[in-house]
Formats: C-alpha cells, sequence, structure tokens
C-alpha cells in the first residue's frame, strides 16, 4: 500500500459534511458535540472563507453538497456519517470526475471504512491522525450503476438490509437487522429451504457457480468488527467473491456462527474466489441487493473495480 504525506494547512477550500441523521447520532448528544468541535477546529485553522460546514439530513442532500464540491474544487471533504454517506458523496465525485482528498468522521450506522482506517470517535485522537497528512488509497467498487466501498451483497444479507425500514433504522440502528434476520430466517427458511438461487460468473470466464448466497467484499471488515476473507483490504484492487452453496436454516446459521468466529473459510459449502469482476444472476426478477449496508440495487448485478481509487486522509 503507497501511502504519501501532504501538509493539510495548503488546503484552500475545505467541507465538512455533517449527516445529522446518520446512526447514533440521533441518541447521543456527545456525537454531535464532537462534530461541532471539529468545526471549530477547521474554522480556527482554514477561516470562515476556506471552510464550509454543510449540515445535511438524506442522502440526496449528500449529493447536493458533493456536486457543489465538485464545482468548487475542494480541496478536502470530511465526511462526518457513516459508509452510506461516504458512497452518496463518492458517487457524485466519480459521475464529475473530481477527486478531493476525503477523511471520514465515524458517526453513521455502519462504519467499516472508518474503522479500516483507524478513525475513531475520540476528537482528539482523529484530529491527531488526520493532522500527519498520511494518505491511504482506497478503490471503489461498481455494481451496475451504483458505487460501494466495502461489501456488495444479495442473497439472505440483502434480503435482511431490504426489510429494515429508514424509521427502524434510525431508532434501533443495528437492532433493527438483528430484528429483521429473526423475521426472514422465520419466513423464508424454517419450514423450507431457501428458494432463492443465484449464479455467479468470476472475471468472464464462462462458467456459471451456483450459490444461495453471495457476498462480495473488498474490505477487512464485515458487519461491524467481523472479518470474512484473509487479505481483505480497502486498499487493495481485488474484490473477494464468497459463495454460500447451501440452503436451509441450519445452514446459515452455521455460516452465521463461523462469520462471527472469524473462520468462515473453513466450511467447505462456501467458495472463496479473488476477483475483478463479478456477473450475478437470481431465478426471480429485480432481487434486491445491498451495498455498504443499503438496499440500492437489483439483480441482475454487474460488478468491477473501478480503475482510480479516492486518496483518504487517515
Amino acid at each position: 500500500m503507497y501511502r504519501k504525506k501532504i501538509d493539510i494547512r495548503e488546503f484552500k477550500k475545505v467541507y465538512l459534511v455533517h449527516n445529522y441523521m446518520a446512526g447514533k447520532q440521533n441518541f447521543f448528544a456527545g456525537l454531535q458535540n464532537n462534530v461541532m468541535h471539529l468545526v471549530d477546529q477547521c474554522t480556527e485553522v482554514y477561516g470562515p472563507a476556506q471552510f464550509e460546514y454543510s449540515r445535511v439530513h438524506t442522502f440526496r442532500e449528500v449529493q447536493e453538497v458533493a456536486r457543489k464540491i465538485c464545482d468548487e474544487r475542494a480541496d478536502w471533504v470530511i465526511v462526518a456519517g457513516g459508509d452510506g454517506t461516504l458512497r452518496a458523496l463518492a458517487e457524485v465525485l466519480i459521475e464529475q470526475d473530481y477527486m478531493p482528498y476525503i477523511s471520514v468522521y465515524p458517526s453513521g450506522t455502519v462504519n467499516l471504512v472508518a474503522k479500516e482506517l483507524a478513525q475513531k470517535p475520540d476528537v482528539g485522537h482523529w484530529l491527531l491522525r488526520v493532522s500527519k497528512g498520511l494518505t491511504t488509497p482506497v478503490w471503489l467498487g461498481k455494481a451496475n450503476d451504483r458505487i460501494f466501498l466495502t461489501v456488495a451483497g444479495i442473497g439472505v444479507d440483502s434480503m435482511v438490509v431490504d426489510s429494515v425500514t429508514p424509521q427502524e433504522k434510525k431508532y434501533l440502528s443495528t437492532l433493527a437487522y438483528v430484528r429483521q434476520s429473526g423475521k426472514v430466517a422465520g419466513n423464508e427458511m424454517l419450514l423450507h429451504p431457501w428458494k432463492y438461487k443465484f449464479e455467479v460468473m468470476i472475471d468472464n470466464d464462462g462458467q456459471w457457480r451456483h450459490a444461495s448466497s453471495v457476498i462480495v467484499t473488498k474490505s477487512r471488515y464485515y458487519a461491524g468488527r467481523f472479518s470474512l476473507v484473509n487479505g481483505g483490504s480497502l486498499s487493495n484492487p481485488t474484490l473477494y467473491v464468497c459463495l454460500f452453496k447451501k440452503n436451509r436454516c441450519v445452514d446459515f446459521l452455521r455460516y452465521t456462527a463461523l462469520i462471527a468466529a472469524d473462520m468462515l473459510s473453513l466450511d467447505k459449502t462456501v467458495e472463496i474466489c479473488k476477483a475483478k469482476e463479478v456477473q450475478i444472476r437470481c431465478n426471480v426478477k429485480n432481487f434486491a441487493a445491498e451495498l455498504d449496508g443499503d438496499s440500492v440495487a437489483t439483480s441482475p448485478l454487474s460488478i468491477s473495480l473501478l480503475p482510480t481509487p479516492l486518496n483518504f486522509i487517515s
């Protein structure tokens, strides 16, 4: 991994994009206070002419601010939010072909990017790390016309994500996913095997592999602190494709236990492949897929890596 060092004080235009509705911020005033502390620190360093604070409530508003960032050719964008907020921003940057430096202050429901980049919500720790100006390349994935930073999934996990309402995600955070996992298991697998089937082609090799669920990851972490594969990294331009072959409730319970123990690779009914491109089709039309924890795509899926990474200051 190549890391370069820059002087953040030389930036001419800096944005802090704060997703006020992200994750646990609705319950912990300390996170809100931390963000405002970051605002004060940035204003002190850059002054009001060079620093702009944008408070947003939806991904659509994130993308509106992102277009303004591109128009003004901002040098550095700090995102106070989760992986979904980062994804919404990145989609516009890619669309506009403009790549400022990015940093993330973790305050969302899912913060896998921040976790892998060792960005903690402690303001003093966060400021100390970014002030060093060390950059980390983060390779982006693309599923159909949507961007993802960490993971794309289709199958049981995406059905769970698709079942969580915005209100549940807002007020229950990760508990909403646990609750919906139980519902999906009871409704879809308890009395009969999982009926959905997927076919996967790796790097256009002409071979369609069968699976009951598929997870494509490019991150070290999955669903919090867990790891699906050895070698996964945001800074590694490689996709790892996990093909879950079995379709009974007991199989998915076993998969869940192995993921929790970081031992998924020991299960012979899980095939893990490295890839640059992945094609996925389903036995039903428009099966919901999840990208970075949000249901924003449907089958069939065409997944690949973008040729240029974003540079994060971390």
